[in-house]
């Protein structure tokens, strides 16, 4: 549950939240990508805002993002330290944030971020961006919202989604439309292009698509 005032608009990109894994998945493919989207956070001079953890995909990102000059925000919470981080390697992110709980975390994470991605993870990372997404049904946001569908990792959830919709179960679905990027390194051209409102450009077509 959110208390105070949630920011609604989809403001000037400074910060990118991305939620994944904390375990490296079983293709390459994924650790590549985690590594890619650091690494182009960085090089566009965006901040990177995270859960804190410094092994799997989330080390990852992390990692391309420091590894190239950027900036992070490790947000973590404290039975989670030792868990998905190590003491040591949370002393490497430019500020950590430690929270008393789950929904502590979740909540810092909104406000310090001004898009969000989803890369392959597992079940925190779908409730992570899926109530990311219930909340701009709900009207209550119009940040940018990412699917990294690397090697197609999301399609059974967009198809869901897609059912979902054609069943009338997702109301207000225009304010549900999430971008589904296919390459890591798309990604935060991707976001730009939609806090600029330029998603029907030609060319876009071939990396972003709406569900």
């Amino acid at each position: 549950m959110f208390f105070g005032r949630m920011n609604t608009e989809a403001s000037t990109i400074r910060s990118i939240c991305v939620y994944c894994g904390s375990q490296p998945g079983r293709d390459p493919i994924y650790m590549e990508a985690g590594r890619a989207l650091g690494r182009s956070i960085a090089d566009h001079g965006l901040r990177l805002v995270y859960g804190g953890g410094t092994r799997g995909i989330m080390g990852a990102v992390a990692s391309g993002v420091l590894s190239n000059g950027g900036e992070v925000t490790g947000i973590i919470p404290e039975f989670l330290m030792d868990k998905e981080a190590t003491r040591h390697s949370l002393g490497q992110l430019n500020e950590l944030i430690v929270t008393a709980d789950m929904h502590e975390r979740k909540h810092t994470m909104f406000e310090r971020a001004d898009a969000f991605v989803a890369l392959p993870g597992g079940i925190g990372t779908l409730e992570e961006i899926v109530e990311i997404m219930t909340w701009a049904q709900l009207g209550r946001h119009r940040k940018p919202m990412v699917f990294g569908n690397m090697n197609n990792f999301w399609k059974p959830m967009l198809d869901l989604l897609q059912h979902m919709r054609g069943e009338g179960f997702v109301h207000t679905a225009h304010l549900v439309q999430p971008l589904v990027v296919d390459k890591a390194e798309d990604i935060v051209p991707a976001i730009l292009a939609a806090a600029k409102g330029a998603n029907g450009r030609e060319g876009e077509a071939e990396i972003i698509s709406r569900l």
